[in-house]
């Protein structure tokens, strides 16, 4: 058998028949169980697709890629290999039935292994695509299918660098019709399938509505986005939605169309992915506003009518502006009453359900704790936040937290917020929704800093909490700030780099943000004794700790010369 890597010209090139073969196996498979030889690969651009059914990511893209194999295959011109990165053959099985393409045998573990080594595989959806000697096109190809379609065939860097410029010529000369209307199609339409001329649309202002229908982002959106649109229209606003579906079933995306009042795309209208490429759709649900003349005006627009919903419009740079300096205004004159106190609350709860005024919590330093029980990272944060306030509170009550619910229903929440010696909103209140939109939280555990005044400390007390424990409080830059020039003479004092224990490669002090020390265990943050090879980290004190050394030596870090493993 020829060599696996050749190096042509500096650039690697693989003999594809031997890379994607084994001893006893000289052909590849289709779907319906169809043999393959390599010959078929003549004359070919070949994509090696790393992929698993379990992924997302690759739940989303692998329909892109089955429309580019689609549009290619007429001309014969385009092969791919799929190499599955599923647990069982029956998930295999089941994935594979949806690819047109060929694939490495599930059965062939070994070869499918010694691809994702060979290709430097660490993350999927993953596509290498080659010629058809097995000189390596590009490594990206996901981003390049989903930039270019099947229009960056042969995915050379020449036509890629062609496709670049066409967009910037487009953009240039960017109208409605343009981003609208095909060769086959001058319309788009209503949720009861009537046809609108996109010429009707032409000197509006035009939203395109990027949504997954079923989507709970876009679900949630949608009730904001109806209230905008039915004001602006019934103001008699020069205004237009026009949804740009990105579903697959018809059926689904049907049931949510009826349900609202704007204009769409047809769906797996090809024009819709087109757009999506054209205005580098980075987020779910996405709203682009087009002015009257046809170009564009704000290339998202979901935070600010999230925010200020039609104070939003007409969406002008000089209107944000102005709704910037309104904010700005409002965050100088923020207190604790005006985030927590509304006509139908002003109170907390604390055990047993008692209320407690929010007037009683002023002038205290104040956490307000996004948090749910079904979330592991809250469970993993609750422990060491519970630790750090009460080490802050030992000898008086200075700091309180606010415990805001993510969780299912009432009973998840009283089980978990029955755990936490600080106060908490009701289960279901409306505060939650306001001040989530206010402090701008997009994930859980969130944990916001507000001082006596009941202005915004800091809105990452929990990093700060998780690299400095109590002594972070309270909060404030100038704190942080003299820690840090406490922690620049400790680190005076310290190697760059050591060796420790039985982990046979040189640990470098490093600035990490959040690891787990493997020598005792425990979280670490800010500052680690690493070895990025392996991923291995020691806290400080461990790597000066004799007994830690023992403790890690006792872990059985192996190395065999290019990456260190537990045995």
């Amino acid at each position: 058998m020829e060599s696996e890597l050749e190096i042509a010209n500096g650039d690697a090139t693989y003999d594809l028949s031997s890379i994607l073969s084994s001893p006893n196996r000289d052909y590849l498979v289709r779907n319906n169980g169809d043999q393959v030889k390599f010959d078929s690969f003549k004359g070919k651009i070949i994509g090696v697709y790393f992929s698993g059914s379990w992924c997302g990511p690759c739940q989303w893209f692998t329909p892109k890629l089955v429309e580019v194999y689609n549009e290619r295959a007429q001309s014969n011109n385009f092969e791919i290999v799929f190499v599955s990165r599923d647990a069982d053959d029956e998930s295999f099985d089941a994935y594979f039935s949806k690819m047109p393409w060929l694939a490495i045998p599930f059965s062939d573990s070994d070869t499918r292994e010694k691809l994702n080594e060979l290709f430097g595989v660490s993350e999927i959806p993953h596509l290498v695509i080659l010629y058809e000697d097995g000189k390596i096109l590009t490594s990206e190809g996901v981003r390049v299918i989903v930039e270019n379609g099947s229009d960056g065939y042969p995915f050379t860097s020449e036509q890629i660098e062609k496709l670049r410029k066409q967009r910037e010529e487009a953009k240039m000369n960017q109208s409605l019709k343009s981003l609208l209307v095909t060769e086959s199609r001058d319309y788009v339409i209503t949720s009861d399938g009537k046809k609108v001329p996109v010429a009707e649309l032409e000197g509006k202002t035009v939203g395109l509505y990027f949504v997954f229908a079923t989507v709970y982002e876009c679900l949630h959106f949608n009730p904001k986005l109806i209230k905008v649109y039915n004001s602006l229209r019934e103001g008699g606003e020069s205004f237009e939605i026009v949804m740009v579906p990105l579903d697959e079933d018809e059926d689904s995306f049907s049931e949510e169309f009826e349900k609202l009042p704007w204009l769409s795309l047809p769906i797996n209208d090809k024009c819709c992915l087109k757009l999506a490429r054209y205005f580098e759709l980075g987020a779910i649900p996405t709203v682009v506003i087009i002015s009257p003349n046809g170009k564009t005006l704000q290339s998202n627009v979901v935070e600010a009518i999230e925010e200020h919903g039609v104070k939003a419009y007409p969406f002008t740079p000089e209107k944000f502006a102005e709704l910037e300096e309104i904010e700005k205004a409002k965050r100088e004159a923020q207190t604790l009453e005006s985030l927590l106190v509304n006509q139908d609350s002003d109170y907390v709860i604390g055990e047993d359900g008692v209320k407690i005024p929010v007037s009683d919590l002023i002038g205290k330093d104040i956490l307000l704790y996004f948090s749910a029980h079904w979330c592991p990272p809250c469970r993993a944060f609750s422990p060491t936040l519970t630790k750090a306030y009460e080490e802050i509170n030992k000898n008086n009550k200075r700091l309180e937290v606010i415990f805001i619910s993510s969780d299912i229903d009432q009973k998840a929440f009283e089980d978990y917020f029955s755990e936490m010696p600080w106060l908490a909103l009701p289960f279901g209140d409306k505060r939650k929704e306001s001040l989530s939109s206010w402090f701008k939280v997009e994930g859980i555990p969130t944990l916001v800093a507000l001082g006596p005044t009941g202005k915004t400390v800091s809105t990452d007390a929990r990093g700060l909490i998780m690299a400095h424990g109590a002594e972070a409080y309270p909060f404030t830059r100038e704190r942080i700030e003299e820690i840090e020039k406490a922690f620049e003479k400790i680190l005076a004092g310290w190697a760059p780099n050591l060796k420790c224990g039985a982990h046979g490669h040189e640990l470098f002090l490093t600035k990490r943000k959040n690891f787990v020390c493997d020598g005792c265990s425990e979280d670490g943050s800010v500052w680690s004794y690493y070895c990025e090879k392996c991923d291995f980290d020691l806290h400080p004190k461990c790597a000066f700790d004799e007994e830690s050394k023992d403790k890690t030596a006792a872990q059985e870090w192996v190395c065999d010369g290019d990456k260190c493993y537990k045995e």
